[in-house]
C-alpha cells in the first residue's frame, strides 16, 4: 500500500458522501481547507446546502448531490455528477452510515434489512460506482468508514455491527482483487471508536430512552484528520482512538473475556432522556436539526495518544 503514490490533496476531486453531519461534514471541512475540488453527498438537501455554503465561505469549491446510499442508481449518479461537473474522480469517501439501538429480539427484519442496505451495500455501491472513474485516472484512493465495531460488535448494535464487519470483509476480496490487477488505487477501511457526532440523536432506537455510545468520546475532528492523513499516506487500516485500538487487541487476546466486560456496556447506552421508537430518527427518512459535525457528548471527549504518534511517526 506505501507504494501507491497519489496526487496531492489539491490536486484531487474528492466525493464524500454522508457528507451532511458528522464526521462526513468535518472531513469535507478539512479537504476543502487542503484545496480539493469537493462533491457532497447525504440525504439531507438542507444539511448539504449549508455545508457547501459554508466552504464556499472558506474560499473553497463544492458541488452537493442529494441521494439515498441504499438505491444503486442514486449512488452511481453522485459519481456520473461529480465527474460531469470536474471531469474527473480521484478519492472516494464513504461514511454515510444510519443506526438503530435495540436489543435483537426487538428488531424487525425490515429493520435490521435496512441498516444492511445503508451500512453495508451503501459501500459496496459506493466502490461499484466510484471504481471504474478513478481507474481512468490510472491511481486513486478509495476510503471507507466503518467502526471499530468492524473488529469487535457490541450488544444493543446487532445489524450495525454486522454491516460493519460486512464492509471489513468486502474490502478484504477487493483490495487484493486491485493488487493482483497491479491498480495503483490504496482501499483504506478507517474504524473509528466511540464518536461525538449527532449518529446518537438521529439513531432509532428502542430502549425507551436517547442512546449514547460508551465513553469515552472522541471528537469527529480526530476522524477528519485521520481521514486526511491516509488520503496522503495510504493505508490499509487504521483504528481511531486509543480505546478502539485497546477493543482490537483484547478482542484478539480472549473474545470470550471481551463478552464478560462488554455486558457491563448495555446500561452505557442509555441516557436518560426519554425517547420512543415512534421519534423523529433517520432510519429511513433523514432528519432536519443537525447540520453540524458535533454531538451531545462533548464533556466526555478526550484525546487519542496513539493517533497523535501514528500521525508524526518519523520512521513512517
Amino acid at each position: 500500500m506505501t507504494a501507491i503514490k497519489l496526487k496531492p490533496i489539491h490536486e484531487r476531486v474528492v466525493a464524500i458522501i454522508g457528507a451532511s453531519s458528522g464526521i462526513g461534514r468535518e472531513t469535507a471541512r478539512k479537504f476543502a481547507q487542503k484545496g480539493a475540488k469537493l462533491a457532497v453527498s447525504a440525504r439531507s438537501e438542507s444539511g448539504l446546502a449549508s455545508l457547501v455554503d459554508e466552504i464556499a465561505q472558506m474560499g473553497g469549491e463544492a458541488i452537493a448531490i442529494t441521494a439515498d446510499v441504499s438505491d444503486f442508481e442514486q449512488v452511481r449518479a453522485i459519481a456520473d455528477k461529480t465527474v460531469l461537473h470536474y471531469g474527473r474522480l480521484d478519492t472516494w469517501v464513504h461514511l454515510a452510515a444510519t443506526g438503530l439501538v435495540a436489543p435483537f429480539e426487538k428488531t424487525t427484519p425490515e429493520e435490521f434489512k435496512r441498516v444492511i442496505d445503508v451500512n453495508l451495500m451503501g459501500q459496496v455501491y459506493g466502490a461499484m460506482a466510484a471504481l471504474p472513474y478513478i481507474k481512468r485516472e490510472g491511481r486513486g484512493e478509495l476510503i471507507h468508514v466503518t467502526s471499530v465495531e468492524a473488529r469487535r460488535s457490541l450488544p444493543l448494535q446487532s445489524a450495525y455491527s454486522a454491516a460493519k464487519h460486512g464492509v471489513e470483509g468486502f474490502l478484504e476480496s477487493l483490495r487484493v482483487e486491485l493488487m493482483k490487477e497491479g491498480m495503483p488505487i490504496s482501499v483504506t477501511n478507517i474504524m473509528p471508536a466511540v464518536i461525538n457526532t449527532p449518529f446518537y440523536n438521529k439513531a432509532k432506537t428502542k430502549l425507551g430512552v436517547q442512546p449514547s455510545g460508551v465513553p469515552p468520546y472522541y471528537q469527529p475532528s480526530l476522524v477528519a484528520e485521520a481521514i486526511l492523513y491516509v488520503a496522503e499516506h495510504p493505508t490499509r487500516d487504521f483504528i481511531v482512538g486509543d480505546v478502539g485500538r485497546i477493543l482490537d487487541l483484547l478482542q484478539k487476546l480472549s473474545p470470550q473475556l471481551l463478552d464478560t466486560a462488554l455486558q457491563l456496556t448495555i446500561p452505557g447506552q442509555h441516557t436518560n432522556k426519554p425517547k420512543s421508537e415512534d421519534d423523529a430518527n433517520n432510519l429511513y427518512e433523514p432528519i432536519d436539526g443537525y447540520n453540524k459535525a458535533e454531538g451531545d457528548f462533548g464533556h466526555l471527549a478526550i484525546p487519542s495518544l496513539s493517533d497523535w504518534i501514528i500521525k508524526n511517526n518519523p520512521f513512517a
